[in-house]
């Protein structure tokens, strides 16, 4: 259009407010997302365990069932911060799994296109793009985590009168310790997209990170004759955080306070991964 003519006019549209613009990201991408039928069958299959944890609860405190399957009260499992820790463990292992598929196809595709400098050169700072991408796999970990770990509180707190008032911090363990999990992966997930391209390639280097890690610490145990060598193994750093927030009897195999730095250090690393990548241009030698 000629500028002479002045026939162009400015968007007179309402804009998206500041604060929630990092949500144009995840509601863009869930459409695409769930077109994957492995996706949408993985996630089913994740509600497995939590609706048959659920259901365990409810026939625990069924007398006439019991009654009837003749099973005393005492032979049942109890449900206690012992039985929301190992939900924590078991859907912690789920989540490594969901992250391993969703998370090589968040940054890459934008790397790969040069899709960065269309993002950059809107009011969208470096901060909104990756919180938007973390925050688009952090609700999918969520969904299979920290929320129904918190039903099961709930039904369990339901079925049992006082429970609740007595084991009020269960629930702040379930969602603290699963948060922070998920919160690591994104992290996690995030920075290896913004490097590997090759979908199956991140895929792979994000379950190395966990399963390779627990191989490397094992054999530096070995040689060194030592227990930190664990602190390379993501998925023990995250079961002794459990066992401090959980208030196991037993002790951990390392202090809570070096898990807690290793999760932080993991942190550190991902977020300079990302501050190198995640740029309007990129330095071609």
């Amino acid at each position: 259009m000629a500028v002479y003519k002045r026939t162009y006019k400015p968007y007179e549209g309402s804009l998206t407010p500041g604060w929630s613009r990092f949500m144009i990201l995840p509601r863009s991408a869930y459409t695409y997302l769930f077109q994957s039928k492995f996706l949408v069958m993985y996630l089913v299959a994740c509600f497995f365990f939590p609706i048959g944890c659920a259901a365990f609860i409810y026939i625990s405190h069924n007398l006439s069932f019991l009654t009837a399957m003749n099973i005393r009260v005492g032979q049942m499992i109890q449900v206690d911060a012992s039985f929301f820790r190992y939900f924590c463990g078991f859907q912690g292992g789920m989540a490594v799994l969901l992250t391993s598929f969703v998370g090589p196809g968040l940054i890459a595709p934008d790397v790969t296109n040069n899709a960065m400098p269309l993002y950059f050169s809107r009011p969208f700072s470096r901060a909104e793009y990756v919180i938007g991408k973390l925050s688009l796999l952090l609700a999918l970990l969520s969904a299979i985590t920290w929320i129904p770990g918190l039903i099961l509180f709930l039904i369990q707190s339901s079925v049992v009168t006082g429970w609740a008032a007595q084991n009020s911090w269960v629930a702040g363990a379930i969602f603290a310790g699963l948060f922070v999990w998920d919160v690591t992966l994104c992290l996690i997930a995030l920075a290896i997209s913004a490097w590997i391209k090759w979908r199956i390639a991140a895929g792979g280097t994000i379950l190395a990170v966990f399963f390779a890690g627990a191989g490397f610490g094992s054999a530096v145990n070995a040689i060194v004759r030592t227990e930190y060598g664990s602190l390379l193994d993501l998925r023990q750093v995250i079961s002794v955080i459990f066992s401090q927030m959980f208030r196991d009897v037993a002790p951990p195999p390392l202090p809570a306070g070096d898990a807690w730095m290793a999760l932080a250090i993991c942190a550190l690393i991902c977020l300079r991964m990302l501050s190198r990548r995640v740029r309007a241009f990129e330095v071609v030698r």
